[in-house]
């Protein structure tokens, strides 16, 4: 259990460091990590791009969100469209952007959660 908490500990300070030098916040991070699980995304539009893509999907999730939108399947489904159009925007690979996308919605219930407290 010790050397479970201290390896967490080791990745928390990592991710930190990680978007320091990116210049991301620990939200931007998050859904910079949602993007980056595709390689060929990384390949084609390197880190200059996703890092623009996060920052873009952190302002559109957090300006969507509402206190029950985890719930509200309209409003996830606004939420999809939104995701999906920044992504083509940027030219993100079009056979990966489904999975993107609902790895971006499960980083967004995550995170969203005291935005929508804070929103209200």
């Amino acid at each position: 259990m010790e050397l479970e908490l201290i390896a967490l500990a080791r990745d928390i300070r990592e991710a930190g460091k990680r978007g320091e030098e990116l210049g991301l916040t620990e939200d931007e991070v998050a859904f910079y990590d949602a993007l980056e699980v595709n390689d060929s995304a990384v390949a084609v539009l390197g880190d200059e791009t996703l890092r623009l893509i996060a920052q873009e999907l952190v302002r559109a999730v957090r300006n969507s969100v509402t206190i029950d939108w985890t719930v509200r399947e309209n409003v996830r489904a606004q939420m999809r469209v939104i995701i999906k159009r920044i992504l083509r925007r940027y030219g993100y690979p079009p056979d990966k952007q489904a999975r993107a996308t609902e790895l971006v919605l499960e980083q967004a219930e995550v995170l969203c959660k005291d935005w929508a407290t804070s929103a209200a």
